[in-house]
């Protein structure tokens, strides 16, 4: 792993003393407006994804002598804590102002026109669904005032970007937990001036973070089950989960969501890994949770094996550290085909099929 982490240090440094060369023609490029695409994002933007294939980048002027550059992920968690990285890795250039994903915009400059349609502050509202079962998530709806089924695929966009410009990249993808975009006539409640969401989320965050701060839980001594059933094809599943993680009453104050997916032969038959394959999956599990340390709010739910697919489960405070070690796992073992996925599920909702609560 460490090994991995002087790679990407490397790579970052590499970018920069290359950027660094070539600063002053991309500045002349970015303030004169001229072939912007030729002279900046067509050199720039290949550069950016040797480091990350995820990455992309925005350029303008933020005043009269400074040009902006803005590395964006499209709002991948997975990739967010590589955007920060090579930002924080940023040398102090004379003209230049370098950031890590969309910033957050002043509402009042927002106005985006995108298929003959309008979007701005006075066209746009949101409203709170509110669940006695989940009181922690966010769940939020918005309102285009013009939205109907024959423009509904426009208006869906342009709000979506409206959102994202208004809350930036990292608060869009981090504070809301689940959204909609509708019409003014299926609204079910009353609708909220857009302006007034960040202290919404603000006020729901401090909420949040006063009701779970200090929240611990250590699984050394926590109790496991084991857990057989059947496919719909006919296929048996094995699963081993923490009982007492999968009961603990604080669930929400780890609510990102990681699943490491490994395929592997196995035997024909059951789709269970042979010894060999077994023992190997021992040793990449034990190894991530040496890098993932309980104290650091990262903890191991379980894993589930099933027609030659193993997947692993953890459960964290945040994604940065887990984003980069399972990254650094898929690679460190090219002999199997791995994935992973991250993502935000505060009450952990996809492990109830285990029907432990």
């Amino acid at each position: 792993m460490i090994q991995e982490v002087k790679k990407s240090e490397i790579r970052y440094l590499d970018f920069w003393t290359w950027f660094k060369k070539h600063q002053n023609d991309f500045f002349d490029a970015i303030k004169e407006r001229g072939d912007v695409e030729a002279k900046f994002f067509n050199r720039i933007a290949p550069k950016l994804q040797h480091i990350n294939q995820n990455f992309f980048v925005l350029a303008g002027m933020s005043g009269e002598n400074t040009a902006e550059m803005i590395v964006t992920v499209d709002g991948n968690i997975k990739d967010i804590v590589y955007a920060e990285e090579l930002i924080k890795a940023a040398p102090t250039l004379e003209h230049w102002k370098f950031t890590a994903l969309k910033p957050e915009t002043d509402i009042e400059k927002i106005y985006i026109e995108m298929s003959d349609h309008v979007f701005h502050k006075d066209s746009i509202y949101f409203y709170s669904n509110d669940d006695e079962d989940y009181p922690d998530e966010i769940d939020l709806v918005f309102v285009h005032e013009d939205l109907n089924s024959q423009n509904e695929s426009e208006l869906i966009s342009g709000t979506y970007l409206f959102i994202d410009n208004y809350l930036g990249e990292l608060n869009f993808a981090t504070q809301i937990d689940n959204f909609s975009i509708k019409g003014k006539n299926e609204a079910e409640k009353d609708l909220i001036p857009i302006e007034k969401l960040k202290d919404f989320l603000g006020w729901r965050e401090r909420e949040f973070t006063e009701k779970y701060e200090g929240a611990k839980m250590t699984t050394t001594e926590d109790s496991y089950s084991l857990l057989e059933g059947t496919l719909e094809n006919g296929s048996p599943l094995l699963a081993t989960v923490n009982v007492d993680l999968l009961q603990w009453n604080e669930k929400a104050s780890h609510p990102w969501i990681s699943v490491l997916r490994i395929e592997f032969v196995g035997d024909e038959e059951n789709g269970f890994p042979d010894d060999k394959d077994y023992d190997m999956f021992n040793i990449i599990e034990d190894e991530i949770m040496i890098e993932l340390k309980t104290t650091e709010g990262n903890l191991n739910l379980g894993r589930e094996t099933a027609e030659n697919l193993r997947e692993i489960y953890f459960v964290s405070k945040d994604f940065r550290k887990i984003s980069k070690v399972l990254a650094e796992t898929v690679q460190k073992y090219p002999e199997y085909k791995m994935n992973f996925e991250i993502y935000k599920d505060k009450y952990w909702q996809s492990f109830e099929r285990y029907g432990i609560h």
